[in-house]
């Protein structure tokens, strides 16, 4: 998680924001329906994880989601928009819809679980203080404080390569990058960002690949912490989250897809390439980052049977 919130430019969080208040005082029974300090930490946790995440996805959503008001593509297919909502689309017919579901579930990720720490007694999670960091200035962007930055990614692209491969980190496996993404904006910055194809649609591949690797990593987050938690209403709740997860980095394994592959690849910018992965895969053999290998592929190792790759996309 420390890894993942640092790449993504997440704004440092202190450690007694997490561990404090009622919290350190709270040892409840699980057996009378409470909850116990272990169980309220993970929570507390979680919330501050999902508003971290709804930060990010936000930004997103100002300036590559549904513009406020506008109808659905399939009611109105021509809507005003801009050139970034417009390369999404290229990547996806719904891509503006899809970014746009994903910031409203992630920010009721983060209200339902502080709503259920307030009605359990337990401090909910604020990180207001910490929005210092300036976000874009392009027309769409609110302006307001941010607690990660878009502007500034090192993406982790080895996920690509993982949901792939036959191997499983589980058993020691380590995957390569599928492109090189280091110190680029995965948001329009200015308006200037707009004017330019090629420059755009690069953005929105960045993008693409972040979305996949952000929820990648809340998949993995809530299958890890559901073995820790003691309540069965806790359980229900990092299970269900955790589902919807999933079912949002299923998506977008998807969608990062359809950047390199043709019609939109090969695309370059600046120094940075996303080649056709069908026609010229940057790894080999080529099923490695076939694009279209959109569910599991399963893994074999000599110590256990082929089985569906779960664990090897969530952890």
């Amino acid at each position: 998680m420390k890894s993942g919130l640092l790449t993504g430019g997440a704004a440092t969080v202190g450690v007694g924001l997490l561990a404090n208040g009622t919290l350190a005082h709270a040892q409840f029974g699980v057996g009378d329906g409470r909850l116990d300090a272990g169980d309220i930490a993970i929570l507390r946790f979680l919330a501050a994880a999902e508003l971290l995440e709804s930060d990010l996805w936000t930004q997103y959503a100002e300036l590559g989601g549904l513009t406020p008001n506008q109808l659905p593509l399939e009611v109105v297919p021509a809507p005003p928009m801009n050139t970034y909502q417009a390369a999404f689309l290229n990547l996806d017919g719904d891509g503006p819809q899809y970014i746009s579901s994903n910031t409203l579930d992630e920010v009721s990720h983060a209200t339902f679980l502080n709503g259920y720490l307030e009605s359990k007694g337990a401090e909910p999670v604020n990180l207001d203080e910490f929005r210092t960091l300036q976000g874009s200035a392009a027309t769409g962007s609110t302006g307001i404080g941010r607690l990660t930055n878009l502007m500034h990614l090192n993406v982790d692209t080895s996920w690509f390569v993982r949901y792939r491969s036959a191997t499983n980190p589980d058993f020691g496996a380590t995957f390569p990058q599928a492109i090189n993404i280091n110190n680029r904006t995965a948001i329009p910055i200015t308006n200037a960002d707009f004017k330019d194809t090629n420059h755009i649609q690069v953005i929105a591949n960045i993008a693409a690949f972040h979305f996949g690797y952000i929820e990648q990593g809340g998949a993995s987050l809530y299958a890890a912490l559901s073995q820790k938690v003691k309540h069965p209403e806790v359980l229900e709740i990092t299970l269900g989250i955790g589902g919807d997860e999933i079912a949002h980095f299923l998506e977008w394994v998807d969608f990062a897809g359809n950047g390199v592959q043709a019609p939109v690849a090969p695309v370059t910018d600046r120094g940075l390439t996303f080649p056709d992965f069908f026609n010229n895969p940057p790894l080999l053999p080529p099923n490695l980052v076939q694009p279209n290998l959109i569910f599991p592929v399963p893994f074999a190792n000599s110590s256990a049977p082929t089985c569906p790759t779960a664990p090897s996309f969530v952890l």
